[in-house]
């Protein structure tokens, strides 16, 4: 008998029967759970069962090949900020590509600690200026955790670690200025902020989006998951009409 109690967030939830759902919840020791809510689709539940909601989790199974059972209590909503196009669409995103991108039932502690913490940070200011950093980081963490972290420690080409500004498309290493010279079309931006910090403008956020977008793409989210891609696909095109 499986028997798990422990806070979770919300991800994505479907449609299961008549009343049910499966949702899929980020978990701080065992990663990305799903479990079947009865009654999900009800009056009482729906608001609880939103994404990015934090809540606690009660998954219970005969065996660990069954799909759990699973009730919510709801901790923290943070459903307000999803009638703001901007927030919304970052939160959409975030959730999708947790859901999406993770096998399920290995544990992430780092990665649930940094979707947390996006999440506190679009709720905290909505205003994209605020959380848009966290949101690359949040994305270069999981390409790290899932193996396909990109080397930003010293350039491909000379070895040295100064003016890192480019990253190869193919291998995920670092490139210099003066080593990309004349390829520069060939590459990837590397913006500052991401290897030795303070702040950043948007077309640094922008190129950082670029950046792990890509590798993503390629090495996380495959064709299959193309609607998945497409929420990513609004949050920037958003974030682009909003500093435009």
């Amino acid at each position: 008998m499986t028997h798990i109690t422990t806070p979770a967030i919300v991800c994505a939830i479907r449609h299961h029967g008549e009343h049910g759902v499966i949702a899929q919840l980020m978990t701080p020791e065992h990663g990305l759970m799903a479990g079947y809510v009865r009654g999900g689709r009800s009056t009482r539940l729906r608001p609880i069962l939103m994404s990015a909601n934090l809540v606690q989790a009660e998954f219970r199974a005969r065996t660990g090949e069954q799909l759990a059972s699973l009730t919510v209590e709801l901790e923290h909503s943070r459903g307000p900020l999803l009638g703001e196009p901007l927030p919304a669409a970052a939160i959409e995103w975030c959730c999708a590509l947790t859901a999406a991108g993770l096998p399920e039932e290995q544990g992430y502690p780092a990665l649930y600690e940094a979707l947390d913490g996006v999440l506190g940070a679009i709720e905290a200011a909505p205003a994209a200026r605020g959380w848009a950093v966290a949101l690359v980081r949040y994305e270069l963490l999981i390409l790290t955790e899932l193996g396909f972290g990109l080397d930003m420690t010293r350039c491909a080409v000379t070895g040295e670690n100064v003016a890192l500004s480019y990253v190869s498309p193919k291998s995920g290493a670092a490139v210099s200025a003066d080593a990309a010279r004349g390829y520069e079309s060939q590459l990837l931006r590397l913006p500052g902020f991401l290897t030795i910090g303070g702040m950043a403008e948007w077309a640094d956020i922008l190129d950082g989006l670029a950046l792990t977008g890509h590798f993503l793409e390629r090495s996380v989210l495959t064709d299959r998951r193309a609607e998945v891609l497409a929420s990513r696909g609004r949050l920037v095109e958003r974030l682009k009409r909003a500093v435009a």
